[in-house]
């Protein structure tokens, strides 16, 4: 059997591990659908061996685990989890059932009443709510700081901050975070500390995906996912993932089953055999796309702003060029463009209603990573749970590129720029 660390990563996510103890791949092409709340035992001493090893981590090779209840794990999920892991090029991996639940426990599994977590000021609008209503509530400690500041940053911190956290690019502006310069300060500040209360970079990587960029490799601690974006890419499971070392496996594990929120198996397996081997194909589809969305955008009357990584005018090109590189070490921007819409020229409401109404390749509805190309307004929808409109004006718009043809989506955005002129022209 060949030696699959041989193989590119693109193959790698086609292919899968050649074999695991965590299944019989002897014969399956594809791996089998594991579908089973609880195993059986054979034993008592089976069964107390399975709780006492509860929280280890599991790999291919070796002694097969002794799986008890799809809570605690389970084949599908485990095999899924130790392909994002190698994506990622980290320790470990753990699934939940949404990306929420995946940086709740991820930060859950760390925090303790008195900690404190910085996050840049713009983030998802759930992860912005999570932190503005809840954290407090819990006793954590919030700030928001612009982690590209590192002078501002170093006279927040204190010994009560245990994470920094962010996107990047951010959702939905698209500004990035220049994750080695913050690696290099937090080494700073953690060669002060004792190990068990390091200060940790936490990376929402949704947005480019392992293909488009892996934090780690930049100097993040925990890569976060939400598995129902661009991973699982067919706008059909709802998952997160959690990459982190391998230190903190067995609390993000007992935070999971304690927490209940896992992963269905029927999801892990949808994700890993139709998501992760078509990640590497859609999203060059999509990039090519979206360069020509972004470049059409931006020479239109009436677009205040063109936000695309790939842009020579976007504000943080070089930083993109540096962080943002496909697996074969190409420029890859994703497949995300924010713009906003300028009030003197056009109506940002009839654009997006005429779209909704009238346009068959792009359609207005939320997430992202798609086979179908989507279209929101932030303020108003993915992120109304800010109320300064620090995460973008009412006049921002979100457009994440799918697999239609680039004209098809030039056409129909077209169409409604063009409904909104005339709109605003006889207004």
């Amino acid at each position: 059997m060949s030696n699959s660390s041989n193989y590119k990563p693109t193959t790698r996510l086609v292919h899968g591990p050649e074999h695991s103890a965590k299944w019989d791949f002897s014969h399956h092409v594809t791996p089998p659908l594991s579908s089973s709340t609880t195993y059986r035992l054979d034993s008592a001493e089976r069964g107390a061996r399975g709780f006492t090893e509860f929280g280890r981590r599991v790999h291919d090779e070796g002694e097969p685990p002794v799986y008890i209840y799809d809570r605690l794990d389970e084949p599908t999920r485990s095999i899924l989890e130790g392909e994002l892991c190698d994506a990622e090029g980290g320790e470990v991996c753990v699934t939940f059932a949404s990306g929420m639940a995946a940086i709740s426990g991820a930060m859950g599994s760390i925090l303790v009443p008195g900690d404190e977590v910085i996050a840049h000021p713009v983030v998802y609008g759930c992860t912005h709510s999570l932190l503005v209503n809840w954290y407090p509530r819990l006793g954590f400690g919030v700030q928001r700081i612009d982690l590209n500041d590192i002078d501002t940053l170093r006279a927040a911190v204190t010994e009560r901050t245990r994470i920094l956290y962010l996107e990047s690019p951010a959702n939905p502006t698209l500004e990035l975070i220049d994750l080695a310069a913050l690696r290099a300060f937090t080494d700073e500040v953690n060669a002060q500390r004792p190990p068990e209360r390091e200060l940790l970079i936490f990376v929402d990587n949704t947005f480019a995906t392992p293909f488009c960029q892996r934090p780690l490799e930049h100097g993040a601690h925990v890569v976060l996912h939400s598995l129902t974006k661009n991973i699982g890419g067919f706008g059909t499971e709802i998952g997160g993932a959690v990459i982190a070392p391998e230190w903190m496996l067995a609390g993000l594990m007992l935070y999971r089953k304690d927490f209940g929120a896992i992963l269905a198996s029927k999801s892990a397996w949808a994700i890993m055999v139709y998501g992760l081997p078509t990640l590497p194909l859609r999203l060059k589809r999509q990039q090519y796309s979206a360069d020509l969305v972004a470049r059409w955008l931006e020479s239109l009357e009436g677009i205040d702003q063109v936000a695309y990584p790939g842009l020579e005018s976007f504000p943080q090109r070089e930083l993109a060029e540096r962080q943002m590189r496909d697996f074969d070490g190409d420029f890859a921007p994703g497949n995300m463009i924010y713009f906003t819409i300028e009030d003197a020229k056009l109506d940002t409401t009839v654009f997006l209603d005429h779209i909704a109404k009238h346009a068959y390749s792009v359609t207005l509805a939320v997430s992202l990573g798609h086979t179908k190309t989507l279209i929101e307004s932030p303020a108003n929808m993915t992120h109304s749970s800010y109320s300064d409109g620090s995460a973008g004006s009412s006049r921002g718009v979100r457009l994440s590129i799918g697999l239609e043809s680039p004209e098809d989506i030039l056409h129909d955005l077209e169409q409604a720029i063009q409904a909104a002129r005339r709109q605003h022209q006889s207004a």
